[in-house]
């Protein structure tokens, strides 16, 4: 049986898919999860607090689904096919996960929650996730009266507690290289573990490329099998997608 903290956490998710997170309200988050407003602000804290506990439940399912794409390939004993099934999972995920698609690509929009902190943003973006040795990021947030502009608001890293930011996309992609690395490591020739370590990488990172430039995920898939595997066997053929 669930727990209250999940059943919250899927309420706010569903809330998300409908309207804007800054239209999402704590006191319909907490009717949809069946439970008080009480419970929620116990479990929470506040709006911000359960900004961040969705943010990173997504991020941290995603991790899980590709240490599970890593060993349910078509072929378990076949390297290749480990790797492209874990980029497709990236692509597929992203493409229907919007927090997923915004933590592998630090692209926030104006209808997800706004990171809990991060390094500067270009004029128009919002702040990506960052690390904690960011001291604080300053935030525009819209005025609550009409008429005027955005109000500057300078938020601490820490506000939320140790460990509560969201990894970047660049420590996203790295876990995904290490954990791939560690599911592979005994099939690949020991001989030629430096190569596997950039070929983890490599797909990763062209899985996120996948991302930010949406592509079939067959293609993703094909790309990571007969290109970045080089010791793979030749003759497969032209890919399903040409």
């Amino acid at each position: 049986m669930p727990t209250a903290r999940e059943v919250l956490l899927n309420a706010a998710f569903v809330a998300l898919g409908r309207r804007p997170w800054a239209g999402v309200r704590m006191v319909d988050v907490a009717a949809a999860a069946g439970v008080s407003r009480q419970t929620l602000y116990n479990e929470f804290g506040n709006k911000d607090g359960l900004a961040r506990a969705l943010m990173r439940r997504e991020a941290e399912a995603y991790l899980r689904g590709v240490e599970r794409a890593l060993v349910a390939a078509d072929d378990a004993s076949d390297p290749g096919d480990r790797l492209a099934a874990a980029a497709v999972w990236t692509v597929r995920v992203a493409r229907d996960n919007a927090l997923v698609r915004a933590a592998l690509t630090g692209c926030w929009d104006d209808w997800l929650p706004a990171p809990a902190a991060g390094p500067p943003a270009l004029p128009g973006q919002r702040p990506a996730p960052g690390s904690a040795s960011v001291a604080a990021h300053r935030e525009l947030r819209p005025a609550t009266d009409a008429g005027r502009g955005p109000v500057v608001v300078d938020r601490p890293v820490d506000a939320a507690g140790p460990g509560a930011s969201l990894p970047t996309p660049v420590e996203l992609v790295q876990t995904v290289s290490d954990r791939s690395l560690a599911a592979l490591s005994d099939d690949w020739p020991p001989e030629s573990a430096a190569d596997l370590a950039r070929v983890c990488e490599t797909a990763a990172r062209l899985a996120v490329s996948y991302v930010v430039a949406p592509g079939k995920p067959d293609e993703v898939a094909w790309l990571v099998r007969e290109v970045l595997v080089p010791w793979r066997t030749a003759g497969q053929g032209e890919p399903s997608w040409r």
